[in-house]
């Protein structure tokens, strides 16, 4: 008989921001199976709750109390925090030209200023345990550009830039920091994309053809490899993007959709 070895992330404290979303449920999921104590955030608790050994709490990313508040919680219930996400995000199907100045200014506040804030209030956590693990979620937007997805594009430019720059700054306190940049994951976003299409229906087979593995990526796909990061055995990889793509980037001709 094989031994039984404890959970991936045993004994680790771990805060998803976008935890109620389509990977962010994923990631959630993985780390309470894996033996994380888990708070998912996002603006409201879905129906149903969030999944046994997973703590829901309300947390707009915009708002810089609401950083403050998560982290004072998680530092009364546990006293130390080991791994963040910064998940949540949001998409605008527009060009520069049809994007409103509020359109621009929400994208960024959601994509970039929550994972700006989120961080910062989680720094001094981290750092009271030894160390940890922040996983950004860029996109492969950020280094090549699907069309009508302009602000989109430029805030994932930033998250990668983002990441970079804190993993510079905060590998001498032995925190970690990456970004995943998926390419197209099933998800309602992913959905949401493709209904802005007049041609949805030939569009979504298309993209799904000129994947190299011919299929999107799924939830799970993403919180694979986020799980792995989160954990010891990523120990010394940081300051990296993560392109998780199915190969779609890999190829000379991307496709138009």
């Amino acid at each position: 008989m094989s031994a039984v070895r404890d959970g991936y992330l045993a004994g680790k404290v771990a805060v998803v921001t976008g935890g109620c979303g389509g990977i962010g449920t994923a990631v959630c999921a993985r780390f309470a199976a894996e033996g994380a104590a888990v708070y998912a955030t996002g603006p409201a608790e879905p129906v149903g709750g969030v999944g046994s050994g997973i703590t829901f709490h309300r947390h707009d990313v915009a708002r810089e109390e609401h950083a403050v508040e998560l982290m004072a919680r998680v530092e009364r219930d546990h006293g130390r925090l080991d791994v963040l996400v910064n998940a949540a995000g949001i998409e605008i199907e527009k060009t520069v030209e049809h994007t409103s100045l509020e359109e621009w200014n929400r994208i960024f506040a959601i994509n970039v200023t929550g994972t700006f804030l989120t961080s910062k209030h989680a720094l001094p956590l981290m750092r009271k345990a030894g160390g940890g693990s922040i996983i950004n979620f860029g996109s492969y937007d950020g280094f090549i550009a699907d069309p009508n997805l302009a602000a989109y594009c430029a805030t994932k430019g930033a998250v990668h830039a983002l990441t970079r720059a804190m993993a510079c700054d905060h590998g001498p306190d032995n925190i970690r920091v990456n970004a995943i940049c998926p390419g197209y994951v099933d998800t309602p976003m992913l959905k949401s994309f493709f209904d802005s299409m007049s041609d949805a229906g030939s569009m979504r087979e298309e993209a799904r053809r000129v994947h190299p593995m011919r299929r999107y990526g799924t939830p799970q796909d993403m919180a694979n490899l986020v799980n792995w990061l989160a954990g010891d055995e990523a120990r010394y990889a940081s300051g990296q993007l993560w392109v998780l793509d199915g190969g779609l980037s890999a190829q000379v001709q991307q496709m138009r959709v």
